[in-house]
């Protein structure tokens, strides 16, 4: 099982791209998990947002593995404790199929991406930077493979 985070974005700050390499390289080994940066709509004076946002879609959608099970990153979406998080993980190791966590743009998903979702998970009802975003999926998903793993890393 692998896992894909498609998230829409410019390319990373240096901390980061370092932090979120740094749990790539822990979940390996239980987790494989690549990052694939969608580059964002054109946005600003004069351009339709919602082109943005379906144009960011498009490319998302493009992005998604076959058969994946996907999880789109969603403010109204499941929140997870770490340790329903570990089960959700569970549950998808169990379907035998890869993952693919998406992160919007700073619109959210478009119509079409959310519609094509197996289901959504929010990370809290505050916001935050897409690029913190990122960082916080990989954490979390590196902390519920380790308790999965019987790994000391998650101390409740």
């Amino acid at each position: 099982m692998k896992a894909k985070l498609i998230a829409t974005g410019e390319r990373a700050p240096g901390w980061v791209a370092q932090g979120f390499a740094e749990y790539q390289k822990r979940l390996s080994h239980w987790l494989p998990l690549e990052l694939i940066e969608i580059e964002p709509g054109l946005r600003g004076k004069g351009r339709d947002a919602q082109r943005a946002i379906d144009d960011e879609g498009r490319r998302v959608l493009a992005a998604l593995p076959k058969n994946a099970h996907v999880v789109a990153l969603e403010v109204t979406g499941k929140p997870y404790t770490s340790e329903q998080l570990a089960q959700r993980l569970e549950h998808w190791r169990g379907q035998g199929r890869d993952l693919a966590f998406l992160i919007g743009g700073p619109e959210g998903h478009a119509t079409e991406v959310l519609a094509m979702a197996n289901e959504t998970w929010s990370l809290g009802p505050l916001t935050l930077p897409h690029m913190l975003a990122r960082l916080l999926v990989a954490e979390q998903v590196y902390r519920a493979a380790a308790m999965l793993a019987n790994h000391p890393y998650h101390r409740a």
